[in-house]
């Protein structure tokens, strides 16, 4: 073990707030790269002293303790900066997509009753757009560049400011996608300190490291298991806007990646581009989550850059990490690994194959969905036990395996079909990057409807795929349709969209 590691584990007080660990870890690494991006790059010194600026510039804009900011960004190191700096203010920061329709951006700025938005335009064309629509003025901080201020709402209530890191907030997270009313969950300093340190620690994260973050600040994993994590450790946080797989392929190659987080569907889309050129000499975790990982896709990586492609699965009201394999205990399997230290979990009415639906109770849960108590009470328990939705069953050794979710299983003629293994079938076929698998009601029963992406320019041989799924997989299993698309619709994380896959299900003649 290096200096730096040794260092990195050394036991330290408990930290109250989020920007507190910049704080502590400048201490010792003052003159290293905390952040960094196309525009500029902070030290942790440097870093500490934008946060202070920054809370001082959004105090005088009117921010107050318990208010809700709305940052309506991409991912950018002002961007991270504001929201350290909200946290600073025991404000609480509702970071959304600037790619977000303007339906969307006005729900979350009247379901939050924020006091305040601020518009990346200086890294977000989008961003600008959503900002000059809402009659937002530029401005220019220190550390933080041009950004867009929006208009004050002296209407908004703050909510109390709690001294307990486990009930302050610190990020509200939208998790409603494009349809129905928001949902905002609720996660406090302690949630994503908890989950930054477990992150921290079980990829042995050093000063060394280089982070390529990609993926999105409004969505929680990478908040807390990206941005959290590096923060506390001291490493190097490369911020990347949008997902171009070209990009991270050079990244990989010339700029001294050492750790990278993904969903599967940037995994795929990667090899998909880089092919044999693909390199990755600095490369020593990589990891998989926000999405089901198939095993063809696994193996695929691994055998192109001789590293084992972690798992782990969560949830954003779980802040988000349950279970995770263990670096240094390699997997050949896509289990998701065992849960994380310092939590519990346990399987309700489990069938007789053992599969049920998972609960989780830590650190980790979150406080609640705001404004929605209801919704809340349904989530968690009153002893504090979160339902996951979520089907899985728990091997011997403790392994998880996601069979699927309790709102995705279709029932086929009384049989129970879960998405996912069907989905695991079509992606070891050659050509498919993707797939994903939705139920649609007919007369009495459901039929299984498969979508897929295709690997451009490769024909896909459709009566060589219906041999290889019967081949594979009961009878009740086989998809009634196969649909091909150009691409599968998907979040910013990569995270296909199955709410618009089922709509499109419904509507198929």
């Amino acid at each position: 073990m290096t200096d730096s590691q040794h260092q990195s584990f050394t036991p330290a007080p408990p930290l109250r707030r989020t920007h507190e660990a910049v704080a502590r870890t400048a201490q010792r690494h003052a003159h290293r790269i905390a952040l960094a991006d196309d525009r500029r790059s902070l030290t942790y010194a440097e870093l500490v002293t934008a946060i202070e600026a920054t809370a001082e510039r959004l105090r005088d804009s009117g921010v107050r303790g318990g208010d809700r900011v709305l940052l309506v960004a991409e991912n950018s190191v002002a961007l991270a900066v504001c929201f350290l700096a909200l946290g600073r203010l025991d404000a609480w920061a509702a970071a959304v997509n600037a790619r977000l329709s303007a339906r969307e951006i006005d729900q979350f700025l009247e379901h939050s009753g924020a006091r305040l938005a601020l518009y990346f335009g200086e890294s977000s064309a989008d961003a600008r757009a959503h900002g000059e629509a809402r009659g937002a003025r530029a401005v220019s901080w220190p550390a933080v560049g041009e950004l867009l201020l929006g208009p004050l709402n002296q209407a908004a209530t703050a909510e109390p400011v709690q001294d307990d890191p486990a009930r302050q907030v610190a990020a509200l997270v939208y998790t409603s996608g494009t349809t129905g009313a928001p949902k905002a969950v609720m996660l406090s300093h302690a949630n994503l300190l908890f989950i930054g340190a477990n992150n921290w620690r079980m990829r042995e994260l050093v000063p060394e490291d280089v982070i390529y973050g990609v993926l999105p600040l409004s969505h929680v994993y990478g908040l807390s298991s990206v941005l959290m994590a590096s923060l506390l450790s001291g490493a190097a946080l490369q911020l990347v806007a949008r997902f171009d797989p070209k990009r991270l392929a050079q990244a990989l190659a010339h700029e001294r990646i050492s750790v990278l987080h993904g969903a599967p569907a940037m995994y795929a889309k990667l090899l998909e581009t880089g092919g044999a050129a693909l390199s990755a000499p600095q490369l020593r975790v990589a990891q998989s989550g926000g999405a089901p990982l198939t095993l063809p896709l696994k193996q695929a990586f691994e055998k192109r850059f001789g590293l084992t492609l972690q798992n782990g699965y969560g949830m954003t009201e779980a802040s988000p990490s349950i279970c995770q394999t263990r670096l240094h205990e390699p997997r050949t399997d896509c289990s998701v690994g065992l849960p994380i230290p310092g939590i519990e979990v346990r399987v309700d009415r489990p069938d007789e194959h053992g599969v049920g639906e998972l609960c989780v109770r830590g650190p980790n849960v979150m406080l609640g969905y705001y404004r929605a108590p209801e919704q809340s009470a349904a989530a968690v328990s009153a002893d504090g036990w979160l339902r996951t939705g979520d089907l899985v069953r728990i091997e011997a050794d403790g392994a998880v395996f996601i069979v699927g979710r309790s709102k995705e299983l279709i029932i086929r003629s009384g049989f129970n079909v879960y998405p996912i293994e069907i989905e695991q079938v079509l992606n070891a076929f050659p050509g498919v990057v993707q797939s994903a698998v939705v139920g649609r009601a007919v007369e009495g029963n459901e039929e299984v409807i498969a979508f897929l992406e295709a690997a451009p320019g490769a024909p896909l041989d459709r009566q060589a795929l219906q041999a290889h799924l019967r081949a594979s997989l009961s009878p009740y299993k086989q998809p009634s349709r196969i649909v091909v698309l150009e691409r599968l619709p998907a979040a910013a994380t990569g995270k296909v969209l199955k709410k618009e896959l089922q709509q499109m299900a419904a509507e198929l003649e």
